[in-house]
């Protein structure tokens, strides 16, 4: 975000949540029912179900299909003159995505430190 390349920061958030959508418990495998509101549990995280916990190698098959998604998407603008643009940015969001699979993702942004005496 500090870097200020969109196609980074839209890549990523889009990655996050689909990996968040992930680990999402199903309703019915949360014990989720439906019943009156006076019979709901009241104590502190009593609705709450515990999410998936997925490996890295579940995270990178998100990461990888984000990444097909965009291409693909580009691949169907890619005729037409006025989508252009819209293409070349999903193609660049698939390089971020792809770059983090590969270990080279976007370069972190640092602050430079106080100067050495």
């Amino acid at each position: 975000m500090r870097a200020r390349d969109k196609a980074a920061v839209s890549a990523l958030r889009a990655t996050l949540a689909a990996v968040e959508n992930a680990e999402a418990v199903p309703l019915d495998a949360a014990g989720q029912v439906s019943g009156a509101i006076e019979q709901a549990p009241v104590r502190v995280g009593a609705t709450e179900a515990a999410r998936r916990e997925l490996g890295e190698g579940d995270v990178a098959d998100i990461v990888r299909a984000e990444a097909a998604e965009r291409l693909d998407a580009a691949a169907e603008l890619t005729g037409h003159a006025e989508h252009a643009a819209r293409a070349a940015r999903l193609r660049a969001e698939a390089a971020v995505l792809l770059g983090l699979l590969d270990g080279a993702g976007p370069e972190p942004v640092t602050r430079p430190g106080p100067p050495s005496p």
